[in-house]
């Protein structure tokens, strides 16, 4: 794979990837080059509200919208992905996201944007251990849409996403948590 050939992609978890950081997760990938890969988990909700623990981002996020547990790597750091109104200039991760220069006035934030979703840590790939997992059929790689990163439901991001995939994902999208409560 070339550098950056899965950036802006989604990382489906398939039923076979049960560690608990990642089971069921969609991964919206930020970074993927020859040395590893960056990413957040899109569906995995805090009980933290966002403009509680980063006032800076207040102006710009539902008063309900959480902070997002973007992955088991470096907990204590936030990654905000913002919907940016002109993307000139910007590195662009699917559609019109981007990521938010913290620093930014709240006031110029809110001329910027308009969705913001702030993750708590990421998901963290050294060389070659991605594609170690896409080809041991542990990740379902699909097309992301801005919208993704900003769903309202994010507990039925993982089914949504594969059921747009039709077929078999469809199938698999239906699949119960726990296939012995079929």
């Amino acid at each position: 794979m070339h550098p950056d050939a899965l950036k802006g992609s989604l990382l489906v978890a398939t039923p076979t990837l049960l560690d608990p950081n990642f089971r069921r997760t969609v991964v919206l990938l930020l970074e993927h080059t020859e040395e590893g890969a960056v990413g957040v988990v899109l569906n995995r909700p805090s009980e933290t509200p966002t403009g509680q623990a980063i006032p800076d981002l207040a102006e710009v996020v539902a008063d309900d919208d959480p902070v997002f547990i973007g992955g088991p790597v470096s907990p204590g750091s936030v990654i905000a992905l913002g919907d940016h109104r002109e993307v000139d200039g910007l590195d662009v991760v699917c559609g019109t996201v981007a990521a938010v220069e913290f620093g930014t006035s709240p006031q110029e934030l809110a001329e910027q944007v308009i969705r913001v979703r702030a993750f708590a840590g990421y998901a963290g790939w050294g060389t070659g251990q991605l594609e170690g997992e896409i080809e041991e059929e542990a990740w379902i790689t699909a097309a992301a849409l801005a919208d993704d990163v900003f769903t309202p439901d994010p507990d039925g991001l993982w089914s949504q996403v594969l059921e747009r995939m039709g077929n078999q994902f469809a199938l698999l999208a239906r699949m119960p948590d726990d296939p012995r409560m079929n």
